[in-house]
């Protein structure tokens, strides 16, 4: 755009600049171009874009930050509304903050670690551990050197794959406290982060205390051979009194804070690597005694390593091992990738620091765990007895000495003079070839101390982000944090007490293995959820991470699993049983969060799919299933109307809420009315859907109902809809709109079913809807007009059943006036078991059990007694389906079908019975009698005639010139009784046989009279409706689409 046709915004590195169209100053101060060398932006410029130029928003951190601005609004960005209807309240947003952002600042240090310091170091503490100077020389003797290196490989790629999924996960959007939970439970859901954060918390409370337990078997071991001391017994005893000091130690450091616990191990690590560089010395300086011979240390030997090139696999205490088994030993070794990642929340940059420092440190550990082997390998043989020679020929046994078994034992450890030394069987083989021995129990030293500090420090961390969230009960007190870096101090104190008391048992062997799965279960699952965001395109997977393959992380959550069953098969088993029910306790809880998870798109993808399946497979009459669209309105308007609906879908069938309001009306509304429905139909356990359309009048919206409801083959085929009782008393047109919806429910093809209950449906004035305050501040938009509705109308919300109507209120309940405030100081409970809790009055009141027993007829066990099925005519079977399909549902079970049909003629009333009995037979429907009507046509009694022309008496017009276009079809001509004075009488006759025959039903069932068109009125239907129904039992009128959903065809 050119300077004449338009102003132009210049922005560079100092100013906002506005010049206008002709360049010269026209008065406005905020157009006016400035120049100032600050560099600084004035913000009066700011602000003159913002509110002067444009109400838009400018793309900002905080937008994103807060979740809420993307549903209704936050601190800056204007509302859809505020920009198309042209609403904007400055003056209400000016209180809306960031949550974030407002947080002040705290007292004292924060400390936030690098990736050098907060990952890299940390995991190599934990990948060099013990196992790498006691148990790496054992795996190099009993698998050879070969294997040992593909042992070794193997390891570090499971590792490998699930560090790159951990990066991918870890990038992924911003990480917060809590490491391996926090991911997991993000990316899969709270039932699997739930099940992990407990059992990694409880893990790591056992493995500080495995830690410590080697730290204090080490130490004994250095005192007993170099100094010959010990404490009491040199025994249990002198582990726990050296682990209980220790642990208070570790506890006094966790506490003191993050920045002394680094300092400590950066000591450790600088230990633990001179004790590497110890052993490497060691490797090139040889034996430097005939006693470091004797115990088969013969110094860098081409010999020697052609001797432990390959396996040789043999018994340990009592164990037979094989390639997996010392798979299954040493796989522990590499498990510490997750270090430097539980500590997510005090790290500067997670997504940066876990990938880089984890993927390093594996690479740097898997060179040293590549060397050390072929070192091992090549200075010390497998069997070594310690016996000088000298000691050797004054013996009186002289086994046969070789190259491999210099000094003569038996390799067996069955044998009294088994060998003692050697690869095979001494586990201080490291310390042998050292330069200097007791370095090397410095190193595992460091090695058992780093890792029972990582523990100590991490597993508190862990279960304070799994309380913040709430998950499972009585844990939320771990939650708080304590100075300026959220310390969780309770949770330290927690781990310190399970540490304690399992130092205290002193031998923890049985439980290490067990650890050991607890976390190969968390990197499955953290494979796996790489796996699934990936496999699921969800378009909110976008990690910063790019160097992923979700196969690759398929393959190495199986090789997880697969390696826990190589570890021990029982204890993996033990991890499945736990895994799965802590997962279904979370599920069963049903947490009140929303975190996006890959398991919520993976919801989307199968419905999506399932649906899109649907559309392919062929309808078939033996898999038809009552799909309802329910005119309820507001689902807390009518309770009983949705329970008899759920009682014939029962969650396995398509249910949907119909609401039909007037328009035009803002999202706000319509949202607010959505949001409210889903929770009511939640609290009451229903599962359903729920639409809300405007239209003028309730045929159109429910015209526009039937055309857009459901998706694809997930469309309704039956309408249920309320009796209108108060039809005779209510506005002509609004009568004339409900008749006009059975007309357009025919028109669609759909079947009617109508349910009227001698209490009415309607309780709107007498029950209070618990969500009726969140509306209330939802709807700010309405118009003045819409000041008297009651609590759950929208503005101008229509009547189907005569909620304005005296008659449709339930009789014996006082007309209060309702109040939507809730009670001050009542808590919303969580959850609702009792029928008495689901309903409530006004302010909180509680209901009469005349008025509870009335809205919960259908949710409650009915009487032993019958069903009556009146099934006149053939309308595809919809009139019998429903019904049986009542009687197998629990509320209905102890209730027999009796089914009334018509006879042709009198005479053949045996014939006819008999056809019906032996029909049903071949519906496979159970039913307690047939009984044939053989007089439906007999002249009505006087007294019921003259009972239906009193309901009529208002609409009668005198004559056919009386009904003008404005009346059509809401009057009664003499032209029309003429011409159906047949199915009136038929119809006051089916009231008589009615009371007569199913006064005393639990439900009465019908065929539903055919309102053809142009033919009877709105009010001459209605009065058929009513004397067949009237003062009966629960009534249901059912007219099927004359297409069949019944066969006796297998």
């Amino acid at each position: 755009m050119s300077g004449d046709e338009g102003e132009t915004l210049e922005l560079d590195a100092s100013r906002f600049q506005v010049a206008s169209v002709d360049g010269e100053d026209n008065g406005d101060s905020y157009l006016s171009p400035t120049t100032h060398s600050s560099g600084v932006y004035e913000t009066r410029y700011q602000k003159s874009l913002r509110h002067y130029l444009t109400r838009e928003a400018l793309p900002k951190e905080s937008h994103y930050r807060n979740l809420n601005s993307i549903v209704d609004g936050s601190a800056a960005r204007p509302t859809l509304d505020d920009l198309h209807h042209a609403t904007f309240r400055e003056q209400a947003r000016r209180g809306e903050v960031d949550t974030e952002a407002a947080k002040g600042p705290l007292k004292g240090k924060v400390i936030k670690f690098g990736w050098l310091e907060g990952v890299y170091m940390r995991c190599l503490l934990n990948i060099w551990g013990v196992m790498l100077f006691l148990r790496l020389t054992w795996v190099v003797g009993q698998a050879g050197l070969l294997e040992a290196l593909a042992i070794i490989i193997t390891a570090n790629i499971v590792t490998t794959l699930t560090a790159v999924s951990m990066s991918a996960v870890a990038t992924n959007g911003s990480i917060k406290a809590g490491g391996v939970y926090y991911m997991i439970s993000r990316s899969l859901g709270p039932e699997f982060g739930g099940s992990i954060g407990l059992m990694f918390t409880v893990a790591n409370s056992i493995a500080a205390a495995v830690y410590i337990i080697g730290f204090c078997d080490s130490l004994k071991d250095l005192l007993h051979f170099y100094f010959g001391v010990k404490i009491v017994d040199g025994a249990v005893n002198d582990t726990r009194i050296i682990g209980v000091i220790t642990l208070v130690g570790v506890l006094a450091l966790a506490i003191v804070g993050m920045d002394w616990v680094t300092r400590v191990q950066m000591g450790l690590l600088f230990l633990l690597i001179g004790s590497q560089i110890d052993f490497v010395v060691g490797v090139f300086m040889g034996p430097q005694s005939d006693q470091a011979k004797a115990e088969g240390f013969t110094g860098l030997s081409s010999e020697t390593l052609n001797s432990n090139l390959y396996s040789d696999y043999r018994k340990d205490d009592g164990i037979e091992y094989s390639f997996f088994g010392v798979f299954g030993v040493f796989f522990p070794a590499v498990t510490g990738i997750v270090a430097g990642a539980n500590l997510s929340g005090d790290l500067k940059d997670p997504g940066s620091a876990i990938p880089k420092g984890t993927l390093l440190a594996i690479f740097t550990t898997l060179i040293t765990y590549i060397i050390y082997p072929i070192m091992i390998a090549a200075v010390v043989v497998r069997d070594a007895s310690g016996k000088l020679q000298g000691e050797i020929l004054n013996s009186t046994e002289q086994p046969l000495l070789n190259e491999t078994n210099l000094l003569g034992c038996t390799p067996d450890e069955d044998y009294e003079d088994a060998c003692q030394f050697g690869l095979q069987n001494s586990a201080q083989a490291m310390e042998l070839i050292s330069a200097w021995g007791p370095l090397i129990y410095m190193g595992c030293f460091a090695a058992t101390l780093s890792s029972a500090i990582a523990s100590l420090v991490g597993a508190p961390r862990v279960l304070q982000a799994l309380a913040k969230d709430k998950l499972y009960p009585g844990i939320y007190g771990f939650s708080k944090g304590y100075g300026a870096n959220n310390d969780p101090v309770r949770g330290y104190l927690l781990v310190f007490v399970i540490s304690f008391a399992c130092i205290m048992l002193g031998d923890l062997n049985a439980v290490s293995t067990l650890l050991s799965n607890f976390f190969l279960a968390a990197y499955s699952l953290i494979n796996f959820s790489c796996f699934h965001a990936s496999f699921i395109k969800s378009p909110g997977w976008r990690p910063a991470f790019k160097y992923y393959n979700q196969w690759m992380s398929l393959i190495g959550g199986l090789l997880c699993l697969v390696t826990m069953f190589l570890i021990d098969w029982v204890t993996a088993l033990v991890t499945f049983v736990v895994t799965v029910t802590l997962y279904l306790y979370v599920s069963y809880r049903q947490p009140d969060v929303n975190w996006g998870s890959s398991t919520q798109a993976q919801t989307y993808v199968s419905a999506l799919k399932t649906t899109l399946d649907l559309n392919t497979i062929e309808e078939h009459v033996k898999n038809f299933r009552p799909q309802m669209l329910v005119l309820s309105g507001s689902p807390g308007v009518r309770p009983p109307l949705l329970d008899f609906a759920q009682s014939i879908t029962k969650n396995i069938s398509l249910l949907i809420c119909g609401h039909v309001i007037k328009g035009p009306q803002t999202q706000r509304v319509r949202n607010a009315l959505t949001r409210r429905a889903y929770n009511w139909l939640e609290k009451h356990k229903i599962r359903a859907f729920y639409s809300v359309v405007e239209g003028n009048t309730l045929e159109e919206g429910s015209r526009n109902l039937f055309q857009l409801a459901g998706l694809g083959k997930l469309r309704p085929n039956i309408v249920l809809l309320g009796y209108k009782a108060n039809w005779a008393k209510c506005d002509k047109q609004e009568l004339k709109a409900y008749f006009g919806t059975l007309h357009e429910a025919f028109d669609m093809y759909l079947g009617v079913a109508i349910l009227r209950v001698p209490q009415g449906l309607d309780y709107s004035q007498i029950v209070e809807d618990d969500d009726g305050p969140g509306l209330a501040n939802g709807i700010e938009e309405q118009p003045a007009t819409n000041e008297g509705l009651k609590h759950d109308q929208s503005a101008g919300q229509l009547s189907q059943d005569g909620t304005g109507s005296e008659a449709s209120s339930p009789p014996g309940s006082p007309q209060l006036e309702h109040v939507s405030k809730e009670p001050e100081g009542k808590d919303k409970p969580k959850r609702r078991t009792s029928l008495a809790n689901l309903y409530h009055g006004p302010g909180g009141a509680e209901l009469s059990k005349e008025v509870l027993n009335n809205i919960t007829m259908f949710k409650r066990k009915q009487k032993r007694a019958t069903i009556d099925v009146w099934w006149l005519y053939d309308d595809g079977g919809l009139t019998l389906l429903l019904p049986y399909i009542l009687t197998t549902r629990s509320q209905w079970n102890g209730c027999k079908l009796r089914v009334f049909a018509l006879a042709n003629r009198k005479d053949e009333l045996d014939m006819e019975q008999r056809s019906m009995a032996n029909l049903l037979s071949k519906f496979r429907i159970d039913y307690s009698d047939v009984i044939v009507i053989p007089d439906v046509a007999k002249k009505a009694a006087e007294s019921s005639r003259m009972e239906f022309d009193q309901l009529i008496q208002d609409f009668k017009a005198k004559s056919n010139e009386e009904i003008d276009k404005e009346d059509d079809g809401i009057l009664i001509s003499e032209a029309e009784l003429l011409g159906q004075r047949e199915k009136t009488n038929r119809h006051v006759r089916l009231r008589e046989l009615l009371l007569e025959n199913s006064k005393d039903a639990s439900l009465v069932v019908m065929t539903l009279p055919m309102p053809r068109k142009g033919t009877v009125s709105a009010p001459l239907y209605m009065a058929w409706l009513e004397t067949l129904t009237r003062d009966m039992p629960p009534f249901v009128l059912i007219r099927g689409n004359q297409t069949s959903v019944l066969t006796f065809y297998s």
